[in-house]
């Protein structure tokens, strides 16, 4: 459904750490060398050598373009390219017009 959370992203200078904190702390059993924790709620993918540390929830939209043309409206921003990532499906990442970090999915 278009606007709920449906992925969380990990970006960390060390998955090995992330990893071992994480795993302690809330269970999630992960690699590491990165990879996505399965949860009930939310897939997490953790990816590492990141030069910025974040926590980024992506929400699901119907159309990534249409968004991206309301998110410039909005005073919002976009970081990079559209990509397309075959099972996980077109996404951006964005700013909103206060520069938190999100990012936008539309699922195959």
């Amino acid at each position: 459904m278009s606007g709920e959370p449906s992925y969380l992203e990990l970006g960390v200078p060390d998955v090995a750490a992330a990893s071992r904190f994480y795993g302690r702390l809330l269970g999630w059993s992960l690699p590491e060398t990165g990879g996505q924790v399965d949860t009930p709620s939310l897939d997490v993918g953790v990816h590492g050598s990141d030069p910025e540390r974040h926590f980024q929830v992506f929400f699901d939209v119907d159309d990534v373009a249409a968004s991206r043309a309301v998110l410039a409206d909005l005073g919002g921003e976009v970081i990079g390219d559209v990509h397309d990532e075959g099972s996980f499906g077109r996404f951006i990442e964005c700013k909103d017009d206060q520069g938190v970090r999100f990012g936008l999915r539309s699922r195959p």
